[in-house]
């Protein structure tokens, strides 16, 4: 693996777009300039978007620096996953010779590689919400 080797990656969900560097390093992950367990309020949330690293058991291996805007915690950390699974399958595809070794079909299995397109639906005219009718009244 080359030193000062970069691989990027971009992961969206809901309404989150995340842009996630792994640089080789000793396992550190900065959100938005700031610590992970500064930046979200939930260990599972961190448990979370960290599954792709544990999985290939890559988390001692790569810093992670990511910028993401958009969306709340949640939304945000499905596009970190999906940008750190992204940024790793660059990396794999320039390392791994064999596809034996490759990250692909564990992440693959886990459910990773495949984007979350849930979004929220729009209102429609005639409804409180997007299917939330008014209340009916008989009389």
């Amino acid at each position: 693996m080359a030193k000062d080797k970069v691989y990027t990656g971009t992961g969206r969900r809901k309404t989150s777009v995340a842009r996630v560097k792994l640089i080789p390093g000793k396992g550190k992950v900065t959100v938005n300039g700031r610590d992970v367990h500064e930046y979200l309020p939930y260990e599972t949330l961190i448990m979370d978007l960290m599954q792709p690293l544990v999985l290939t058991k890559t988390n001692e291996i790569f810093d992670v620096e990511v910028n993401v805007t958009g969306g709340g915690f949640s939304g945000q950390t499905g596009a970190i996953r999906l940008g750190i699974t992204r940024a790793l399958l660059s990396y794999d595809s320039t390392t791994a010779k064999d596809s034996e070794n490759s990250f692909r079909k564990p992440l693959k299995a886990a459910g990773f590689i495949t984007r979350d397109a849930r979004k929220k639906e729009r209102k429609k005219p005639g409804l409180k919400k997007a299917r939330r009718a008014p209340q009916f009244s008989k009389r």
